[in-house]
């Protein structure tokens, strides 16, 4: 079998769950590769892979084909633009960036590679992909959208650049049901800061904003401090006769990957389901739990590595990875800002995360 070379910056959270979606795959009964993998970070923390103290040594050294971005949020424009002058490909965790780098030198850095992609899981939802076909393949047009993407990480025990980490999900949901490819418009957002993580109390816990996508009307809140997981999309649309159509997707309930989407009609009173797509109630492969999308995503960048296939679902490449990070800081920018929640005012106790169901 051929061997893929896959070097993850970052072993924390994200990067154990890549690893764990790279294993997966590896071997002739799924991807017919074998895949290698080594690791940069600032300590060595797994002993079974090889491990580089730096990018620039794992790059001369191991000659990876694909490069998994997966260290801190705060960290990504650090090692993007270390990657200047490699050829292979790149996925990296989102946000690209934070609000505060630079992101003509972050799209400089990666103007040799081969191919790159932003880690959107959302898009390989079943559901996803499903409503994306149907609204493109019946000419539907968006008229109102509203989504709400949260989950509770009050005490976080990771460094975050906030809830933009969050909120670009739904944004790019959203804009791919447009269907000439429009790019979302802020109008209006109001934000929360809070101590709720490590990273201090004048990170932005949540958002809530209005946008237009062409001559729809959208509406998005997004917040890291929502006591219960919550990740719905609810359309409006027009077909081309000038009737409405609905859909709604609800997202990992009640557990990750759990996804159910329905669009319908009214007709003479009564609804008339279009389609439905629903994975509840979907068994999960033995080490699959949580990663099930992921995998999906690292399947279509180890192929492209290897041989420049296409992915199954599009790829957020570069430059529409630097249009959504320039939205969400043009988000953060203009928001109107209240005075920091107190989670914690006598500080607090760090104790580290092992619901991942919490985190997701």
């Amino acid at each position: 079998m051929d061997t893929v070379k896959v070097l993850i910056a970052g072993m924390g959270y994200a990067g154990t769950r890549f690893r764990n979606a790279l294993r997966s795959l590896a071997g002739p009964r799924e991807l017919g590769l074998d895949i290698e993998i080594a690791y940069h970070a600032r300590h060595r923390t797994v002993e079974d892979i090889p491990y580089f103290p730096t990018v620039e040594g794992a790059l001369k050294e191991f000659e990876p084909d694909l490069v998994i971005v997966a260290v801190t949020d705060s960290a990504h424009a650090e090692i993007l633009t270390r990657l200047k002058g490699y050829q292979g490909f790149v996925l990296a965790e989102k946000p690209l960036t934070s609000a505060h780098d630079d992101l003509d030198a972050v799209t400089s850095a990666l103007s040799d590679v081969s191919g790159f992609a932003m880690d959107l899981v959302g898009r390989y939802s079943e559901a996803s992909v499903a409503l994306r076909d149907h609204v493109h393949r019946h000419r539907l047009t968006l008229v109102r959208a509203h989504a709400t993407w949260g989950k509770n990480r009050i005490n976080d025990h990771r460094p975050t650049v906030g809830v933009a980490s969050e909120v670009v999900h739904s944004l790019d949901l959203v804009q791919g049901l447009d269907l000439d490819g429009r790019q979302l418009r802020l109008r209006d957002a109001v934000a929360v800061c809070s101590d709720y993580s490590v990273s201090g109390p004048d990170v932005l816990d949540s958002v809530a904003l209005t946008a237009q996508l062409g001559d729809a009307v959208v509406s998005v809140y997004s917040s890291f401090v929502n006591v219960t997981r919550q990740r719905t999309i609810d359309c409006v649309f027009r077909d081309r006769e000038g009737g409405l159509v609905y859909a709604t997707v609800e997202y990992s309930n009640p557990t990750w990957d759990a996804d159910h989407l329905r669009i319908w009609r009214e007709a003479d009173g009564r609804e008339e389901l279009l389609c439905e797509v629903d994975t509840r109630h979907d068994p999960v492969p033995e080490g699959h739990s949580t990663i099930v999308s992921l995998r999906r995503v690292v399947t279509d960048a180890v192929r492209f590595a290897h041989d420049r296939q296409q992915p199954a679902v599009p790829f957020a490449g570069l430059e529409e990875s630097v249009r959504l990070q320039r939205l969400l800081n043009e988000i953060e920018q203009k928001a109107a800002v209240t005075e920091p929640a107190r989670y914690f005012p006598n500080g607090r106790q760090i104790i580290a995360e092992t619901d991942l169901e919490r985190l997701g």
